[in-house]
């Protein structure tokens, strides 16, 4: 077994065990709080893990070079504190998917219902008064709001095992500025998908590729890399090193998800293919092709982007005229660009050999996913 997946699974027996004892908090106040206990498992069971595998060969990067220095962990709790940081990043995602589909009005999220539909659903079930749409929506934001104050207590509990102050502070530091970030990033998603059309269309591309920076790239990638080496005691030029590849890796990995989501197989993503026409989401690729149509093209496109009633045929409309556009081939080759950055970078940084050939492995997997 690799150690990735060794890893991943000590990941789900942490935090298996930590909703555990949470959950008899949550018991002893009330039984009706028992679905939000059942929709945290639920919500923090499986998935691709990879902000908690960057977490953890970020920190390898910088253990393994045997430079690093005094690591500031007490004896054999280095491992225990990864883990429950990695644990406390998995958590936090959770937390953001859980807002994300409140903010997008999803109604899936890895092929099954969304918190808020699962909630409205409960409501529906046992004919409580009101409306379940509502009930649904203040659940899950309640429901979202838990699992951000689990995931930093869960990253307390990984920092309690570091014996050294600058290497707790590196790390919190690292992830106080993450949860800033994401948060900014979310923001200008939304204004994005209201705002676009007050900006100027020169700006558009460079307005999507912001959002990319901060909503995904720089959350999804190279943060938990510069947490994890702040775990291990990383010198600046290891953290340098780590961004140069984190960030570029970030943003060709949400390309990616872009594309995904317009062209994504419904039973490979968990979603509906064409969801982000639905929601109107101005990404790069939308940019892209907006900036190849002619005027009246680009009226007709911007009528139908944003429209929660499109029909399959809308859809597979829109879809043509992307592909036609040639933004797709553009989209892919950022991609390439960007991974190439990535590579080259982690190819020079001061790292552990190994570790900085698992980080090139890691680059494949998530920005070769296919649609």
């Amino acid at each position: 077994m690799s150690e990735s997946i060794r890893f991943v699974d000590l990941i789900q027996t942490r935090i298996d065990g930590f909703l555990d004892a949470r959950a008899s908090i949550l018991v002893s106040i009330a039984d009706e709080l028992s679905p939000i206990e059942a929709f945290s498992r639920d919500f923090l069971s499986g998935g691709k893990r990879f902000r908690a595998l960057f977490c953890f060969w970020g920190w390898q990067a910088v253990r393994s070079t045997g430079s690093e220095g005094d690591p500031g962990v007490a004896a054999g709790g280095a491992l225990d504190a990864v883990v429950s940081v990695a644990s406390a990043l998995e958590v936090f995602h959770a937390a953001a998917l859980v807002h994300d589909d409140i903010i997008d009005n999803s109604d899936t999220r890895r092929g099954a219902p969304s918190a808020h539909r699962r909630f409205a659903s409960l409501h529906d079930e046992n004919g409580w008064r009101g409306s379940g749409e509502a009930f649904g929506m203040g659940a899950a934001t309640l429901l979202g709001d838990l699992l951000l104050i689990l995931s930093d207590e869960l990253f307390d509990e990984g920092l309690a095992e570091l014996v050294s102050a600058p290497a707790r502070r590196a790390a919190r530091a690292e992830f106080n500025r993450m949860r800033l970030e994401v948060t900014a990033g979310q923001y200008l998603d939304i204004f994005e998908e209201i705002g676009w059309n007050a900006q100027p269309e020169s700006e558009q591309l460079q307005r999507a590729e912001r959002v990319i920076v901060y909503k995904s790239a720089k959350y999804s990638i190279e943060a938990p890399l510069l947490i994890g080496a702040s775990l291990a005691g990383a010198t600046i030029g290891q953290l340098e090193g780590l961004r140069a590849f984190g960030l570029p890796l970030g943003i060709a990995y949400q390309l990616r998800d872009d594309l995904l989501g317009v062209f994504g197989d419904a039973e490979v993503t968990g979603k509906p293919s064409g969801d982000d026409l639905r929601e109107g989401k101005r990404t790069v690729l939308i940019a892209l092709t907006r900036d190849a149509l002619p005027g009246g093209a680009r009226a007709a496109m911007d009528e139908l982007l944003g429209d929660p009633d499109l029909t399959p045929q809308q859809i597979e409309t829109l879809q043509f005229t992307i592909r036609d556009s040639g933004a797709v081939e553009k989209v892919e080759a950022m991609i390439s660009a960007n991974v190439s950055r990535a590579v080259a970078a982690i190819d020079a940084a001061p790292l552990g050999a190994q570790a900085r050939a698992q980080l090139r492995d890691l680059a494949t997997t998530v920005t070769k996913r296919v649609y």
